[in-house]
Formats: structure tokens, C-alpha cells, sequence
């Protein structure tokens, strides 16, 4: 590695960069995160973590960050804090350029820039994120055994989170701003037929509220027919209004789908040398622990593109999807 080319540059620091950069350093890659807006990714905004494997009493989700990132660190990965500005994948080594005017160059990059939640813009919703707001009922329904949660939205992703957390909660009450779902019709009589499940119409949540804790213990909902305002008793409200993959950095230079995710066979790219891992192309787990698989493969992938070289790699990529 010469001192002005980095073997490889992970973009990104969730469970995905942080696994990355583990098999890379303990590769002798000496690889360098960029740690982006948000160190340690969406598990930093998360409380109790119960389904990562080897914590059987759970653990915090920034200790878990804080965990893996001095894990990396111990095998000799690099840490920059900053956001990367502008990328060129052109030519190779590729170039970075980060906010602060810094330029690093690579021969391999991994992009684990991951997803944002949309959320609902309100001024209680990130306060109370944690302590009874939620965006992933997969990791957090667990939490609303026997309790009274609301879900807001009406795709697929709504009702399907809904469907789930019906088998844990003691109700759950789907908050649509419309009169009709937008989700696939199988999964709206799905939700239709079950008992736990009820709909509130045409509704917008105005504020989440808390008790004197500081946890949620309600929502407060307009009718935006007949504007009357009234307060749903909840111990959990669930977004799932959508995510946004963090790609625009890589418009017209990485192929992505309609939604924005990177196109990947495997954890590859269009581009030769370019990885990509986690939720940033994975609209339909996006688990940590997806995530970190997917950061291990992108880690291996890139070790062996730097050891035989893009043809050979390449030939020996399509005998083992063809073995």
C-alpha cells in the first residue's frame, strides 16, 4: 500500500463498514472508514438489541457500535469522521472527495452508506425514539408483548409490519392518512380478517406523548375530513412510511433500482472494484445482522478483487454462480 492509495475505503461505519472493516484489517488491507453523519449508523438512535446473536439478555445498540468499531480498530482499521462530498468511479484508483476538501484515492471501495427511515417530521418523534417510537418492528415489536402499539402507513411495508406485530401486541391500530391502503391486496385481507388489527381512516398523527417517564404512552390524531383532534392510547407508535436508501452520492455512476437501492449481484456493482453492503441495497431484510453478512462477503469480495485482478475475478465469480 503506498501512501497516497488506499487498498480499500469503506463508506460508512453501521453493522455492514464495521464487519467490512474487520475481515479487511484482519486481512492487512489497512482499510479506512469514513464514519459519515452518523457514526455507527441507525443501532446509535436504538436502545435494547435481543436479536444479535451471543447476547442472550440483549445489548444496548450503541454499545454494540461502540463494540464492533473498537473491535475493527484493534486489528488496524482507520477512522475518519466527515462525509464524502463527491466520488469518482471513472478510473481507477477511485477518488474521494470529503466536505472538509480532502481527497482520498483507493483501488477498492466498499459502500455502506445504508438507509434512512422516512419519518413523520414531528418535533417528539426522534426524542422519543427508543423509548416507544420505532421504525423496524422486526427488532423492536418484541418490546409490546400484550401492549397496545399503532402503525403508521399504508404500503406493504405498513401492513406487513402490522400483520407481525398483531402476534405480539395486544392491539394494533393502523393510522393511514387515506381511505384505502396502498398495500398488495392479499396483504390488505390479510389485515382486514384479523381481529387485532383496526383502522383509523383518514387520520394524520399530530404529536406523539409521552408519560411522565418519558416514554410513549399515546398519539395524538386529526381527522383531516372534520379536523377533530382526540389522543389514541398507545405504548408504541411504529413509522413505516418508507425508507430512503443514502445513495444520491452515486447517481449516475451506480446502477440503482427505482427505489434508489444499488444494484448488486451479490454485494458487486456495475462498477469493477465496487462493493456495496447493507441497507444501502437491500430494500427487503434490513436486519444488523443481514447487514454485517453482507459486510463480511463485500469485505471478501474485495480481498480477492485486489489479489487476482478484475478479469480473473471476474471468471472465477461467474464458475462458482454457475458451479
Amino acid at each position: 500500500m503506498s501512501d497516497d492509495v488506499r487498498d480499500v475505503v469503506i463508506i460508512g461505519s453501521g453493522p455492514a463498514g464495521l464487519t467490512a472493516a474487520l475481515y479487511t484489517a484482519r486481512a492487512n488491507l489497512h482499510p479506512l472508514v469514513i464514519e459519515g453523519l452518523q457514526p455507527g449508523g441507525q443501532l446509535t438512535i436504538t436502545t435494547m438489541v435481543e436479536n444479535w446473536p451471543g447476547h442472550k439478555d440483549g445489548v444496548m445498540g450503541p454499545q454494540l457500535m461502540a463494540d464492533m468499531r473498537a473491535q475493527a480498530e484493534h486489528f488496524g482499521t482507520a477512522f475518519m469522521s466527515g462525509l464524502v462530498e463527491r466520488v469518482d468511479l471513472s478510473q481507477r484508483p477511485f477518488t474521494l472527495t470529503l466536505d472538509g476538501g480532502q481527497v482520498i484515492r483507493s483501488r477498492t471501495l466498499i459502500v455502506a452508506t445504508g438507509a434512512s427511515a422516512k419519518l413523520l417530521g414531528l418535533p417528539s418523534e426522534m426524542k422519543l425514539m427508543g423509548r416507544g417510537v420505532s421504525t423496524c418492528a422486526t427488532c423492536d415489536g418484541f418490546f409490546f408483548r400484550n401492549r397496545p402499539v399503532a402503525i403508521v402507513g399504508g404500503g406493504d411495508t405498513a401492513i406487513e409490519e402490522a400483520l407481525y406485530l398483531s402476534k405480539l401486541a395486544s392491539h394494533v391500530t393502523v393510522i393511514h392518512r387515506r381511505d384505502t391502503l396502498r398495500a398488495s391486496k392479499i396483504m390488505q385481507d390479510k389485515a382486514f380478517a384479523n381481529p387485532k388489527i383496526s383502522f383509523r381512516w383518514n387520520t394524520e398523527v399530530e404529536e406523539i406523548v409521552a408519560d411522565e417517564r418519558g416514554d410513549v404512552n399515546g398519539a395524538r390524531l386529526r381527522d383531516t375530513k372534520t379536523g377533530v383532534v382526540d389522543t389514541l392510547a398507545v405504548d408504541g407508535v411504529f413509522v413505516a412510511i418508507g425508507h430512503t436508501p443514502n445513495t444520491a452520492l452515486f447517481k449516475g455512476q451506480l446502477d440503482m433500482d427505482e427505489g434508489g437501492y444499488l444494484v448488486t449481484t451479490g454485494v458487486r456493482t456495475n462498477v469493477a472494484g465496487v462493493f456495496a453492503a447493507g441497507d444501502v441495497q437491500d430494500p427487503v431484510y434490513r436486519q444488523a445482522i443481514t447487514s454485517a453478512g453482507a459486510g463480511c462477503m463485500a469485505a471478501i469480495d474485495a480481498e480477492r478483487w485486489l489479489e487476482l485482478g478484475d478479469a480473473e475475478y471476474h471468471h472465477g465469480a461467474a464458475a462458482t454462480a454457475s458451479a
